[in-house]
């Protein structure tokens, strides 16, 4: 709901058009927005319908924007009753439509955010461009699977994540998504009892990996991570320097826009390098299995990749404490003058 209001001010915020139908798409996304806010969304589909037929090749920032936020008032109207995959469907056509003027749109944010990137218009045109393909390539994920196309899902996320055009978080987040099935497949065989088998080791119980019964199991366990491995790694290829160097940022000097591109930036990253830490764990167990001896290598590397992890994890947490932070003391400012008016008012 939050992000829907946030781009509808973007797009107010970078255009200055006078023509009629970009003003009355413009008028169609405030209204559109506040009904939307209020849970009224049929009122706010057809707004959102009205602004996007105005432009349905997604020309203009508006006839993109509509288009966007179209497909999601259909998709809160799917997960406010599962019961009705009319939704889910009508919202999977509105969001496929939508990719291509949202990869347009960033396209055409980045270039502006690049050229000015202390701009604020540029900021909110930029962070509102990259949530919008982040968002519409996982909600297309999202409802493919929802609706049981488990097939179309992987080959949507494999196109995904090896398209230049999108941003690298939404082809992180496709990689992501397709390897937690190898990351779960690997936990499944090495978390077996037979599998893991609980010692004494200088008095203390510790776990050791033994070899599954069935051959064909620990082919099974080689795959998963090597695939695994494979696509948590070209997630991890994907980093910029924004999320290489995000440690030597100090956030708290950073305006609300500058805070918001960077936690867009960092989320899908945290996520990668924590499944990357993962597999690096069952690759350390694959290799006490077949007591490999590059176990203290992998083992070595299981802990590099946890220590990265937590480094950015705890980054992320730093940055939502400290947007909870400003909310909480804009919200006491705001209370701290309501007070100050009525004491005056009373005077």
């Amino acid at each position: 709901m939050g992000g829907i209001l946030l781009i509808a001010v973007a797009v107010i915020a970078t255009t200055n058009c006078s023509y009629y139908n970009r003003v009355m798409s413009r008028k169609n996304l405030v209204d559109g927005s506040t009904a939307y806010k209020d849970r009224k969304f049929e009122a706010a589909e057809d707004l959102f319908r009205r602004a996007a037929a105005r432009d349905p090749e997604g020309v203009t920032l508006e006839g993109r924007t509509a288009q966007i936020f179209l497909a999601r008032t259909l998709h809160q109207r799917y997960s406010a009753n599962r019961g009705e995959k009319s939704f889910a469907e009508n919202a999977l056509a509105e969001y496929k439509k939508a990719i291509p003027q949202a990869l347009r749109e960033f396209d055409e944010a980045k270039s502006a955010y690049d050229t000015n990137n202390t701009g604020q218009a540029e900021q909110r045109r930029y962070f509102s461009a990259m949530s919008a393909v982040n968002s519409t390539s996982s909600a297309i994920s999202s409802l493919s699977d929802a609706l049981g196309q488990n097939d179309a899902t992987k080959e949507w996320q494999r196109q995904v994540a090896a398209d230049e055009k999108y941003p690298g978080t939404a082809r992180a987040r496709a990689l992501v998504s397709l390897g937690l099935a190898f990351n779960t497949c690997a936990g499944d065989i090495t978390n077996n009892e037979k599998v893991r088998k609980t010692v004494k080791k200088d008095g203390k119980d510790v776990y050791e990996f033994v070899k599954p019964e069935a051959p064909e199991d620990l082919e099974k366990l080689r795959n998963c991570v090597a695939e695994g491995e494979k696509l948590f790694g070209q997630a991890y290829a994907l980093e910029n320097d924004v999320v290489k160097n995000a440690s030597s940022v100090d956030i708290k000097t950073l305006s609300d826009d500058q805070l918001a591109i960077l936690d867009e930036s960092l989320l899908p990253f945290e996520s990668a390098r924590s499944y990357r830490a993962s597999i690096a764990i069952q690759a350390a167990r694959l290799a006490e299995i077949e007591a490999s001896a590059d176990l203290p290598a992998k083992k070595a590397d299981a802990d590099r990749r946890k220590s990265e992890s937590d480094q950015l994890k705890k980054i992320a947490s730093d940055i939502k404490s400290e947007k909870e932070a400003r909310v909480a003391a804009a919200q006491a400012a705001a209370a701290a003058a309501a007070v100050g008016n009525t004491s005056t008012n009373t005077k």
